[in-house]
């Protein structure tokens, strides 16, 4: 006696399938998610020399500085578009596109801090930085500040110092002499169309303006701001009063958009926002009710006819078809009539030759005789005259007949 095969284990278990749909759903929501909102969840810690970052080139200690001494202060991941209330503070990078740092709109003092270190990132602790060394001198500074002077030129003291910077002409000419903290390879700044404000024990410009636009400030040191600088009690009070200086009233604005930290406004992001937000719910929403009603068939399949149809049926539907295109279905009422009076006949128990029969029945029963009918039939003109006697027929036979008692 031969024993029964054992029933084979499905490949696939419809749970499990269900799951893996369910999890790469979530998976790509939440990937649509985290790609919109990508630039808001970078933190900054990445070492360079921008306004989020805590390495020593960076100037996140700035801002919470500035915040501690009463000061109105806002680190921008938007371009404003009218910050003519603010002292803008722009740290560029090397490889910054000239136009893209004159296209960034100005505010009633915009102080541009010129990029110094060399550094690579701390391999053993993220967000630190060690140092190589500094930039050369010339770096393509003349071309990235063209638009505010012809030429400009950087150069480097030599060892660490404590410089003494005094005031030199504008706002800082009534400005005490500041002593600075030990600053390595103390970076000044000069060329044609630079006017110092603030110079060190050597005569040399640490902080100018442009003559052609005296609103564009550029600090050459950026030890004086960044976050290893106001380690030094005395660094951080010259950064103080060059800042109070600056702004006077206005709150300082810290842009970090040159840096890559804009906040963008995708079509991703402006989906998931209000008042977007409720066409997207409603989107996904009515994606989950089609892909539940794609799971199962509800009712039983139509099955699918021919091409073409075969038979009497086909021939009569293709007839009426022909006959409905023409505009020609009045011309029908005087053979549906006489097919109505045909039929009342054989159902009376009469003979289609006894007419007269038929007239006396139909006197009897109280309706129309077959002649009237007839000369209406005769009569249509179109399809509502059709209908009506079509109607009329339908009536006068249940009459004649007493089908409908």
């Amino acid at each position: 006696m031969s024993a029964e095969p054992a029933s084979q284990p499905q490949a696939f278990s419809p749970r499990v399938i269900l799951i893996l749909v369910i999890v790469g759903v979530v998976s790509l929501a939440g990937l649509a998610v985290l790609s919109a909102y990508a630039p808001d969840l970078r933190g900054g810690q990445d070492g360079r020399a921008h306004a989020l970052s805590k390495s020593a080139v960076g100037y996140a200690g700035a801002p919470i500085f500035m915040k501690a001494a009463g000061a109105p202060v806002v680190v921008s991941r938007i371009r404003p578009s009218q910050p003519a209330d603010s002292v803008v503070i722009l740290t560029p990078e090397m490889g910054l596109s000239p136009k893209e740092l004159q296209a960034y709109p100005k505010g009633a003092l915009t102080l541009i801090v010129l990029p110094k270190w060399l550094a690579a990132p701390d391999p053993i602790r993220r967000g630190f930085v060690r140092k190589v060394g500094v930039m050369p001198g010339d770096r393509g500074l003349t071309a990235l500040l063209a638009s505010y002077a012809p030429k400009t030129e950087v150069t480097y003291r030599k060892g660490r110092s404590r410089p003494v910077l005094r005031g030199a002409d504008g706002p800082f000419a009534d400005v005490p002499a500041m002593r600075t903290g030990e600053i390595d390879s103390l970076a000044t700044i000069g060329g044609q169309g630079w006017t110092p404000l603030l110079v060190d024990d050597q005569g040399r410009a640490v902080l100018v303006r442009s003559t052609k636009t005296p609103s564009i400030w550029v600090l050459a040191e950026p030890d004086l701001l960044n976050n290893q600088g106001l380690a030094s009690r005395d660094t951080a009070r010259a950064a103080l009063s060059i800042l109070q200086t600056a702004r006077g009233e206005r709150s300082l604005l810290f842009d970090v958009t040159l840096n890559g930290y804009e906040r963008g406004r995708g079509l991703g992001r402006l989906m998931l926002e209000p008042p977007w937000l409720a066409a997207t719910l409603i989107a996904v929403a009515a994606g989950l009710l089609m892909g539940l009603h794609a799971l199962a068939r509800f009712g039983q399949p139509r099955r699918r006819g021919r091409a073409f149809a075969l038979g009497a049926r086909a021939l009569v539907d293709n007839s009426a078809d022909l006959i409905r295109a023409a505009r020609k279905e009045h011309e029908l009422a005087p053979a549906y009539a006489a097919l109505t009076r045909a039929a009342v006949t054989r159902g009376a128990g009469g003979h289609v030759a006894e007419e007269g029969w038929l007239d006396e029945l139909a006197a009897r029963r109280g309706v129309s005789s077959p002649a009237e009918l007839a000369a209406e039939a005769d009569a249509a003109a179109n399809r509502d005259d059709l209908l009506a006697v079509a109607r009329k027929l339908h009536e006068w036979r249940g009459e004649m007949t007493r089908e409908r008692r």
